[in-house]
């Protein structure tokens, strides 16, 4: 039986992605920062969660050794992240302490979680799916700390694949989704012409039987 850590596991994308993978047979170790919100999600057998924050390195050890006991994880996939400020500053007027965290979530806690499971991954040939956005790529007003943050990990992305040949690494784009943190990003909007999260797990599941070589995914092309 394969073995997934999924960070970020409590709403939207992760959520749906845990849900998936379970149903799939997959074993799942998950983590969210609101143990409440964590334990209301009511996951099934072959889910386990683990309160904490991706900040925390001792919380990051943590999701590894749970992985373990199930024989080590197969997969790893970073999708926790946050938007910053809501509504988002330009870079003029941008808190750069707000900055600091935006990269310390979305940038360095899935390098030292990646770091972490790469020996694990070698020896089994298994995968890093970084979950990414359009923001990465396009010079959108108002999405400086977010899209910069995405941006530094797709390079790191592409230089991890490089540099790992036994490992599958993807950057994965899920596209815009009805999520807490695509509200924020558009607040008083009405976002409900988004597609729920669960739409796009065939995608994701699609993705990962066929493992293709290491690259950025479009999912809506899966």
């Amino acid at each position: 039986m394969t073995t997934a850590i999924i960070t970020g596991a409590s709403r939207g994308l992760g959520r749906a992605l845990t849900g998936g993978l379970a149903r799939a047979g997959w074993n799942v170790v998950v983590d969210g920062r609101d143990g409440a919100a964590l334990a209301a999600v009511g996951f099934g057998p072959g889910v386990t969660p683990v309160v904490g924050s991706v900040a925390d390195p001792e919380h990051l050890v943590a999701l590894v050794e749970a992985a373990d006991r199930y024989g080590g994880a197969d997969l790893l996939v970073n999708n926790a992240g946050i938007l910053g400020p809501s509504p988002q500053p330009r870079i003029a007027d941008y808190p750069i302490e707000a900055w600091r965290e935006v990269y310390e979530i979305n940038v360095h806690a899935p390098l030292a979680l990646t770091q972490l499971t790469l020996p694990g991954l070698r020896k089994r040939g298994g995968a890093v799916l970084n979950v990414t956005s359009d923001a990465a790529i396009e010079a959108y007003a108002g999405w400086g700390g977010y899209g910069s943050a995405k941006a530094a990990l797709e390079q790191a992305s592409r230089i991890l694949a490089a540099e790992e040949p036994d490992v599958r690494v993807w950057w994965a784009d899920p596209g815009d989704l009805r999520t807490r943190m695509h509200q924020e990003a558009f607040p008083g909007e009405d976002i409900s012409d988004r597609p729920e999260p669960e739409s796009v797990v065939p995608a994701f599941l699609r993705l990962l039987a066929a493992r293709p070589e290491s690259g950025r995914v479009r999912v809506a092309q899966w």
